[in-house]
């Protein structure tokens, strides 16, 4: 039940909702009678807070043995909700470039799911991966002009360095789970909105994280890692920002 309502953070009612969020932002914005906060953009650092809601998947790649196993036919794995926690570092390079740090504690699940077949029919098993990250993303934002003095948009890349605080991957006598590694590490890119009220910025962002590493670590013994050959991190993120 809890992980249903998490996925109602995506359903059509929340983007409902973070739509009309935007519009309001944009009309009162374009209401005002002058620009807020005149001197940010001359500020060599500045920093925020961000949070906001995650799903992440694994790219699955197949193992040989996988076409010729006699009882397992389906592996796949299916987005699972999330939550993150982000610190804003800020670095002003030129007009139009920013290099942001953005170091955060992003709580993640992954769900893999497996089709058995048998003489009493099929059966499908899940196996969920938890994660807790700490993360270090480092990016370059390029920003647009401002737009009706208090309104501008913006777009980013970069990469992001993870470790898994609650990695399976150390529990060798475990023969029945699923093993990732801890470390991890991911191309990004995204683009997002920023709002200048009177006493701080908002920005609703959107990023994508594809992961380039191999995290699946063979467990000896289980039938379920004999399927797989590589899994690979896929994460959407929905992030809220405050920065002064």
């Amino acid at each position: 039940m809890q992980g249903a309502n998490l996925r109602n953070l995506f359903d059509l009612h929340g983007l409902k909702g973070i739509t009309a969020v935007l519009i309001f932002c944009c009309f009162s914005l374009m209401a005002s009678a002058q620009m807020n906060l005149p001197f940010h953009d001359q500020k060599k650092v500045h920093f925020g807070l961000g949070f906001g809601s995650n799903t992440s998947k694994f790219q699955v790649i197949h193992s040989e043995s996988f076409i010729n196993h006699d009882s397992i036919k389906v592996v796949e794995s299916t987005r699972a909700p999330g939550f993150h926690l982000t610190i804003i570092s800020d670095l002003h390079l030129t007009k139009r470039m920013d290099l942001r740090a953005l170091p955060s504690l992003v709580l993640a699940e992954k769900d893999i799911r497996f089709v058995e077949v048998s003489s009493d029919g099929e059966a499908t098993i899940s196996k969920t991966i938890e994660s807790i990250y700490i993360d270090l993303p480092l990016s370059l934002k390029y920003k647009s002009d401002r737009i009706f003095d208090n309104f501008r948009f913006y777009v980013l890349g970069g990469m992001r360095f993870s470790y898994d605080l609650a990695s399976n991957s150390k529990k060798r006598k475990a023969i029945n789970i699923l093993k990732v590694d801890a470390m991890d590490y991911a191309v990004e890119y995204g683009l997002g909105l920023e709002f200048y009220f009177p006493l701080f910025i908002f920005s609703p962002e959107i990023k994508f994280s594809t992961g380039l590493p191999n995290v699946f670590v063979p467990t000896e013994g289980l039938q379920y890692s004999t399927v797989l050959e590589k899994l690979k991190s896929r994460t959407f993120f929905l992030t809220f920002q405050f920065e002064g």
